[in-house]
């Protein structure tokens, strides 16, 4: 399972209908956020997605994608979480840490520990792993790339028992990388596996212009979920304050051939009606949908 929920889809200034920036990501029961606005813990409640989180990964630090994280800490330590949470981030993660813990009189019963990433860095979680991306914002900035390694080809369960395999622990042997030795003949692995399959990809870019770093990262990517702050009227606004038109994500995405792309992030203005940023993305990439505070999507796997 790899289940991605859009709690906050506004700008820098929420709307009635859109919080401030947060994506939630359960991966086979491994949660955590990226980005945590402003009311990101009520969002939770209302999503249902539950509050263990291993992880908070923050892309910058203006305020609209941190401002929820002390309130969260002091609503998990309420209900009695005692695991460590680890939150990453550019330069400055240590210091903003450090300060959100000591806001008023209130001391967390956990452990939180704080992780400052370069471009490149990769927080390997096993099976998967996180990697962060140097964007363009004007300010020390960072976009996420959650990627899980290959997965083993098929069985072929019809070639093993041809080979004389018996039925059983041989199976799981060969399904391991084990070669097994039957009637005195070695039988490897290739014989019975079929290609290794990918894992799933998905890019977050944060806040940011369109950029290198993105579109390389994104090359293939299940999903791409981009800033796409402005519809393409107001370019020379997103040139200025270091953000992107829906249409020129959509570019990126097409280039990178990506297989989805989930735009967010969106500039109040759009409040009432946010069908040019659509109109203007779908003239560059058909796949693209508008993220809606609370959406929920899930990515499945793939064989090629």
């Amino acid at each position: 399972m790899l289940r991605i929920t859009f709690l906050g889809t506004g700008g820098t200034l929420p709307t009635i209908n859109r919080n401030p920036s947060a994506i939630f990501v359960n991966r086979e029961g491994d949660m955590m956020l990226f980005d945590c606005g402003e009311g990101t813990q009520q969002q939770m409640m209302r999503a249902k997605t539950g509050m263990k989180i291993s992880s908070i990964f923050i892309t910058h630090f203006h305020a609209d994608h941190f401002l929820g994280i002390p309130g969260l800490i002091q609503t998990m330590s309420f209900n009695g979480r005692t695991e460590p949470l680890d939150i990453y981030g550019p330069v400055l993660t240590e210091q903003m840490v450090k300060h959100m813990q000591e806001l008023g009189y209130y001391k967390p019963g956990f452990e939180i520990n704080a992780h400052e990433l370069e471009d490149g860095d990769i927080v390997d979680k096993g099976e998967y792993f996180i990697k962060a991306v140097a964007t363009d914002h004007g300010v020390p900035s960072l976009g996420y790339v959650l990627e899980e390694k290959n997965r083993a080809g098929r069985f072929n369960r019809e070639k093993a028992i041809e080979l004389g395999v018996p039925v059983g622990h041989m199976f799981s042997k060969l399904q391991k990388g084990e070669a097994v030795i039957v009637n005195g003949l070695t039988i490897k692995p290739s014989q019975v596996m079929g290609h290794g399959r990918p894992g799933r990809k998905v890019v977050y870019s944060g806040d940011t212009r369109p950029c290198g770093s993105i579109e390389r990262e994104s090359k293939g990517a299940d999903l791409l979920i981009h800033d796409g702050t402005f519809a393409d009227e107001l370019r020379d606004w997103a040139l200025e304050t270091k953000h992107s038109t829906s249409s020129e994500v959509a570019h990126l995405a097409k280039k990178a051939n990506v297989r989805q792309l989930i735009l967010t992030h969106f500039s109040s203005r759009y409040s009432e009606n946010t069908e040019p940023l659509l109109l203007d993305a779908k003239s560059k990439f058909e796949n693209v949908r508008l993220a809606e505070d609370l959406m929920e999507i899930e990515i499945q796997l793939r064989d090629k």
